[in-house]
């Protein structure tokens, strides 16, 4: 049992990993963001199906359920094509930074939708977030519009993901990624139609291009999801939640070795991304401590 945690919990760290390097792909791929969300999203649901075949699981849901899923594959649409937007017109550091306003809007929506009361300490640690994100503006002003699209794509993010809490407790998380990613791209593709925007040229990309977009779709969003559920049955949720917690970090520090250049940041921008994780993190290690006392 040590073993199979021992290897739950590396695994995890390769998934956390993997999602701070999409944001990598995100900046190497030289295709528009919403172009770029609509193929993650074709071929992220062509890989789930194939796995759903061999694993030999069903694809029958209520029309009630599938409805929901069609409105969250709308919000992961939105919120892949504005973090994108963000990477494109700033930096991959600057976006991941906002993201980690993910915790303080998640305490202020989750009470709403399980019910809960709103936790003084969740706010508290948001407001201290907000100040850290608030040094990183005044000082990289010129990324405002980055900003701005990053801030829209985690408070969609945090929609969907409270929503997929709740879905994931009547549904397999592997059917509910399918529908979501095949309406997402369904919902682009009318868009697209109505925009003109197939033609031959919106198929003839780079070798390049295509190398990285597999492998955002495969590894990045297909696998990466897949693993994610598999440990879980492993690890506790607090050992799954500090350690996702350290996507921010693995990106920041992915960009500046691989990009290098445009993401060397100025010395209050990762005084301020520093002060953001280790708020994060004293979140996450207090919610643990709470548990225990509860136990």
């Amino acid at each position: 049992m040590r073993n199979d945690n021992l290897r739950s919990y590396l695994n995890l760290h390769l998934i956390v990993f993997i999602w701070g390097f999409t944001a990598i792909l995100g900046a190497l791929i030289t295709i528009q963001s919403q172009f770029l969300v609509w193929y993650r999203m074709f071929f992220a649901a062509i890989f789930i199906a194939v796995f759903l075949a061999v694993k030999k699981k069903s694809f029958k849901v209520a029309p009630k359920s599938l409805v929901k899923f069609i409105f969250v594959g709308l919000l992961i649409a939105l919120h892949w094509i504005t973090f994108f937007g963000a990477i494109k017109v700033s930096t991959v550091s600057i976006t991941l930074s906002v993201f980690s306003l993910g915790a303080f809007f998640a305490s202020l929506l989750e009470p709403l939708f399980y019910g809960r009361k709103v936790l003084w300490y969740e706010v508290f640690f948001g407001l201290i977030i907000i100040a850290g994100l608030g040094l990183i503006m005044q000082v990289e002003i010129n990324y405002w519009s980055g900003m701005l699209l990053a801030l829209v794509s985690i408070i969609l993010g945090v929609l969907f993901t409270l929503i997929n809490g709740k879905l994931i407790a009547d549904h397999d998380p592997s059917v509910i990624s399918f529908y979501e990613f095949l309406a997402g791209f369904i919902f682009i593709s009318i868009y697209f139609l109505f925009q003109g925007s197939f033609n031959t040229d919106f198929f003839v990309l780079s070798a390049k291009n295509w190398i990285l977009i597999l492998i955002l779709a495969s590894i990045c969003t297909a696998y990466a999801f897949t693993a994610s559920v598999k440990v879980m049955r492993q690890l506790s949720p607090y050992t799954v939640m500090l350690t996702t917690n350290l996507e921010p970090v693995y990106g920041i520090v992915l960009a500046f070795f691989i990009i290098g250049g445009k993401e060397k940041m100025s010395t209050e921008f990762y005084i301020g991304a520093v002060v953001i994780v280790i708020t994060v993190l004293l979140n996450g290690i207090i919610k643990h401590y709470r548990k225990e006392d509860e136990l």
